[in-house]
């Protein structure tokens, strides 16, 4: 049985990368605030002036890639139209003076999840998320293999204005940079840390921690046992691939971590098989979501090991995965000043009424 105290304020700290901190205080959540109801999401299967939709690609830039070809698309590809990144810098270094800064070169290129303007992840058929995994899975491995500058591919997804879409039809991005973002590199080196001195992936052992046992939480100063806690509880979903966990540590209050059962360290290495529990996943990762907070708006991400020689020898202690973060809250002036992210619902009520819906 959990003992879950009527009140939690507490800074937890992420096991991967200790140096981010969450602070965990549901009394804050009782502070008189105005809630905004959602925005109406737009669900219209097509619209004459998006340049997403069928019908209209003579409105974006030409046809990087199509699954299944490019007349009869489900899923496409096009350079972005106002990139970040692009493919005319020189990636050279410049320095002057104490500042230091690398050209702006790499590539950006969105990823039209679906021919329909409105539909959501957990709308779609797990056979097109399939695909749409599939394609995720091609522009990591054409993107690294068409430039040996390229240190990281970032695939994401915004979705809704609170989560920086600007165009309401459905789609993801890509982003080949000239540098390893500070997020993964934390993540990899902190990794290949606990694995010299544990001889086991730090992903590995949270994964089996959460399938396997309760935990006992003392006070570090008396030794006194504050609760206890049933790890498992952090688990929305388990697939025959693919785990749901909500973070111990989470930044966001509805966060969702989606990682490879059996260890794995790079996404673009991805089976069929994987590919279509990961479909199965996500999709019953997002409808439960859309169930709690109604209206999710969310960015997702991949980290996946960087192909950069630098980390070589970190395939046996990094573990990718994907990490749901819905927007349900502006960080404030504490957060932005701290670097210390508020949570206002405790992680553990939060992966109770994610479970407690069963989607479709």
């Amino acid at each position: 049985m959990t003992d879950q105290p009527d009140s939690i304020r507490e800074i937890r700290i992420n096991p991967i990368v200790p140096s981010e901190s969450v602070l965990v205080s549901t009394a804050r959540g009782m502070r008189p605030r105005k809630d905004e109801a959602p925005a109406p999401r737009d669900t219209r299967k097509h619209v004459d002036r998006c340049p997403f939709c069928t019908g209209n690609e003579h409105m974006t830039p030409p046809t990087v890639a199509a699954s299944p070809d490019e007349d009869h698309w489900e899923v496409r590809v096009v350079e972005n139209l106002y990139p970040v990144l692009g493919d005319d810098s020189q990636s050279t270094n410049l320095v002057f003076g104490l500042q230091q800064a690398i050209d702006g070169y790499g590539r950006h290129e969105v990823i039209i999840d679906h021919p329909q303007h409105g539909i959501a992840i957990q709308d779609m058929s797990e056979a097109h998320l399939v695909r749409l995994i599939g394609m995720y899975r091609d522009r990591v491995r054409a993107l690294y293999a068409a430039d040996d500058r390229i240190q990281y591919v970032l695939v994401f997804k915004n979705f809704g204005p609170a989560a920086g879409a600007s165009i309401p039809h459905t789609h993801s991005q890509v982003i080949a940079m000239p540098v390893v973002p500070e997020n993964v590199y934390n993540e990899v080196v902190h990794s290949r840390q606990y694995f010299e001195k544990n001889r086991q992936c730090i992903f590995c052992s949270l994964i089996d921690e959460a399938l396997t046992f309760e935990a006992t939480i003392y006070d570090r100063e008396s030794g006194s046992v504050r609760r206890k806690i049933n790890v498992g509880q952090y688990v929305i979903e388990r697939g025959k691939h693919f785990v749901a966990i909500k973070p111990f540590a989470s930044r966001y209050e509805w966060e969702i971590h989606i990682l490879p059962l059996q260890h794995s360290s790079d996404f673009a290495d991805i089976s069929e098989a994987e590919r279509e529990d990961l479909a199965h996943i996500l999709k019953r990762s997002m409808a439960r979501l859309d169930a709690v907070i109604g209206g999710a708006q969310y960015n997702f991400f991949l980290h996946s090991i960087p192909h950069n020689n630098a980390f070589a020898d970190c395939h046996d202690s990094y573990h990718w995965h994907l990490e749901i973060c819905p927007r349900t809250s502006i960080p404030t002036g504490f957060e932005l000043g701290s670097g210390l992210f508020v949570s206002t619902i405790s992680p553990e009520e939060a992966a109770e009424r994610l479970r407690a819906v069963e989607p479709d």
